[in-house]
């Protein structure tokens, strides 16, 4: 930090200089700490940096268990997938997390059938917040020729910010979601002190861009905060009679919070 602030006295005294008219050099404009940490990016698109945390990587759901009783996460693992077991409920991460990036993706079924919010729904719920749906959801659901309210369709911050923009793929193809999350911070007595924020990439199309949310997702009614610490990652096991979701390549990175 004490670098960061010294990098900052610097580029004032230059202004000042600058206001007096002493003569600029390149070297006056070139800052050389603290050098940024190093991370050696994945091999190819969408595959994990080498500080992430992979929460599934095709092989297990060790990283996860059952929201409503916090056992076992009981959807399946098959051939690198992972897919939703409706009758099982919402899955969430054992660990929690503030702010983070998060790579998701996921498919919906080549023979999914059924329209609107009943076409394959689920949700990333980027902090769970309690049982059930409770916590900030990222839309997941077929938008390929699928109307809807447009503030509940793919991309959406549910019931809050629609997408800039549809990019929804074919049922059967691979989707993803790349997000930056900023988490909500509160005082020591509760009270808000920053919002939330979500920037979202779909299928490498940005469809939230620092979309700052009014508190948690509400179905019905108004939404609003209660304050809360780290919180783990939730997906949703939703409850329409649509053929399940499935996903995979699910990574995290941790951030520091925004200054």
């Amino acid at each position: 930090m004490k670098t960061r602030f010294a990098a900052l006295a610097a580029l004032a005294a230059l202004s000042v200089g600058t206001a007096c008219g002493a003569q600029l050099l390149p070297k006056d404009t070139e800052v050389w700490t603290p050098q940024p940490p190093i991370v050696a990016a994945g091999g190819e698109a969408g595959a994990a940096p080498a500080d992430a945390v992979v929460l599934f990587g095709g092989q297990d759901l060790s990283e996860w268990v059952a929201t409503k009783d916090k056992g076992p996460a009981g959807w399946t693992v098959d051939a690198g997938a992972l897919t939703v077991n409706k009758a099982a409920g919402n899955i969430e991460t054992k660990r929690s997390f503030g702010d983070y990036q998060l790579h998701i993706e996921w498919r919906i079924p080549a023979d999914i059938t059924g329209e609107g919010q009943a076409r394959g729904n689920s949700g990333l719920f980027l902090a769970s917040t309690g049982g059930g749906d409770a916590g900030y959801e990222l839309q997941i659901l077929d938008s390929y020729q699928n109307p809807t309210y447009v503030n509940g369709q793919a991309a959406s911050l549910y019931k809050q910010h629609a997408p800039l923009a549809n990019a929804s793929r074919k049922p059967g193809e691979w989707q993803s979601y790349d997000v930056i999350w900023r988490a909500p911070t509160f005082g020591a007595d509760g009270a808000l002190v920053t919002p939330a924020r979500a920037t979202v990439l779909h299928n490498g199309v940005l469809v939230q861009d620092g979309a700052v949310l009014a508190g948690e997702t509400v179905f019905i009614g108004k939404p609003k905060y209660k304050a809360h610490g780290k919180s783990p990652i939730k997906l949703q096991a939703h409850r329409d009679p649509s053929e399940p979701i499935s996903f995979r390549n699910i990574w995290v990175r941790e951030l520091a919070p925004a200054q």
